[in-house]
């Protein structure tokens, strides 16, 4: 049994690597094949320098042909791949990382004992290894649709051309078989993988031992589309009764390795019931998507969720499933919806060239990604958000959300305001968001009684801003704020005796 002892703070952050991409930019810059072992130290350092405490590595699993050959002739893909790259190279299509073959390192990536010495480096830098795990499907090649075909879906010759985007015809050795495609219920099917059955307990158990197998080579796991395999879901989507599966193997894991962590992607308000079922962390698609829609007030009543779901929300403004941050918020919404997606509670998962201002999204397909130019003053913001980030208050202290009241009467413009404190011991911080297009103005009243007949500085942390104020005063009325919109401050709350 092995079991990780490090500083784990309560409110952690997390880096995703897309792996085949990185090591393909390491080949480029060293003119020669890299795998795991060629990423350097200093690298992972500078991680540790912005405050990370998690890496998940993306896509290191070995895939198949089969994958590769769906990858490379849908037509579609194929017109997004050439927009993104326009000199396209067969071995640019290295097929999804999703479309599992088997949980072994993929040769491409390192031999098998290349991963442990990875995560060894991880450890001795005060890292911890995170990895993926995709439940609702396999490859069109995996060894189990030969040596198990009972452990998938099978359809009828009647669904086969009824819903031939759902369903394929796949030779096996006792004759050929109509087995499903991977799917959620809302759309067609995954034609690059294989739907697996989890009505059949072999499967269960067979998932099970994966799931041990990898938590021997890292300290958690990212479980793709994690909802799929809720039974309700599973119900909806196949017409098939099965037991729970996620209690079970949580439990089974964390009896092998204590602390192992879960971290599920999980989107249609389903994130509750799988924190309860044992996951750690859940993806708060919620939050994500009502910043994109720009609605202050949205963002608000979010955060006034159980402090317990917040604690064990992941939030992010991009990963490889959504597009780039710096395409789809313009640099002053990207700045505010940054300080109240990584400020709040929870896990704060940022994704690899996020901070650059990297507006191409690199499919899961791929193994490079198109040259593009660094935003620095994006970079600048990040570094001073990371700097905050790296404070205590802010990793381990108390949150709680503030009123925002009118400034005066008539004057609606409060209502776009977020506003929370932070405190760590005698470290106390308020952060302010104006999440709104237009100037706004409100009073916040401070939660600390301690303040009354004192002196207080506020001190921007993100920007140059300083103001002196009477401790009385910022309990009622409150911090008298006037921001443009999307404006924000992030400030240290010091206060000494008159």
């Amino acid at each position: 049994m092995r079991e990780l002892v490090m500083n784990v703070p309560r409110y952690p952050s997390l880096y995703e690597v897309n792996t085949r991409v990185r090591l393909r930019h390491i080949a480029r810059e060293t003119g020669r094949r890299v795998t795991l072992d060629d990423i350097p130290d200093a690298w992972l350092a500078g991680l540790v320098g912005c405050g990370f405490d998690w890496v998940y590595l993306m896509s290191i699993w070995k895939t198949g042909e089969a994958g590769r050959r769906v990858s490379g002739s849908n037509e579609e893909w194929l017109s997004g791949y050439r927009n993104l790259l326009p000199d396209l190279r067969e071995e640019d299509i290295c097929g999804s990382g999703f479309a599992v073959t088997g949980y072994v390192l993929h040769p491409n990536i390192g031999e098998p004992d290349a991963l442990i010495r990875f995560r060894d480096r991880l450890h001795r830098q005060g890292l911890s290894l995170m990895l993926d795990f995709v439940p609702n499907h396999t490859a069109p090649d995996h060894p189990w649709v030969r040596d198990h075909p009972d452990y998938y879906i099978h359809g009828t010759e009647e669904d086969l051309a009824r819903r031939p985007q759902d369903f394929i015809r796949v030779d096996l050795p006792g004759g050929s078989a109509v087995l499903a495609h991977g799917r959620d219920p809302s759309f067609g099917g995954w034609p690059d993988t294989l739907q697996l059955d989890y009505g059949n307990v072999a499967v269960q158990e067979a998932m099970t031992a994966e799931v041990q197998r990898i938590a021997g080579w890292c300290d958690g796991i990212r479980c793709d589309m994690a909802m799929l395999v809720l039974p309700e879901v599973f119900r909806q989507t196949w017409g098939r009764a099965m037991d729970p599966f996620w209690p079970r193997v949580i439990r089974e894991v964390r009896g092998e390795h204590p602390g192992f962590l879960f971290m599920a992607e999980v989107y249609w308000n389903l994130e509750w019931v799988l924190q309860q079922q044992g996951f750690d962390y859940t993806y708060d698609k919620r939050l994500y998507d009502r910043l994109r829609e720009g609605e202050g007030r949205a963002v608000r009543d979010h955060l006034r969720a159980d402090p317990e779901y917040q604690r064990r929300s992941a939030r992010f403004l991009e990963n490889h499933d959504e597009p780039r941050a710096a395409a789809v918020f313009p640099p002053d919404r990207h700045r505010a919806a940054a300080v109240l997606t990584y400020l709040c509670p929870g896990l704060r998962f940022f994704h690899q060239g996020q901070f650059a201002g990297r507006r191409k999204l690199v499919p899961v397909h791929l193994c490079r990604e198109p040259e593009e130019p660094t935003d620095p003053a994006l970079e600048e913001f990040y570094r001073r958000l990371f700097a905050c980030l790296r404070l205590p208050a802010f990793r381990d202290g108390k949150w709680r959300l503030l009123d925002c009241n009118p400034a005066w009467e008539a004057n609606p413009s409060h209502d776009g305001y977020i506003a929370f404190a932070w405190e760590r011991g005698e470290e106390r911080f308020l952060v302010v968001v104006n999440y709104a297009p237009d100037r706004g103005q409100c009073y916040v009243p401070l939660p600390w009684a301690d303040l009354a007949g004192r002196a207080v500085l506020l001190r921007d942390l993100m920007g140059p801003a300083r103001y002196d104020r009477d401790g009385g005063s910022l309990l009622s009325p409150g911090l008298y704020l006037d921001l443009p919109g999307w404006g924000y401050h992030v400030f240290e709350v010091a206060a000494e005796e008159r």
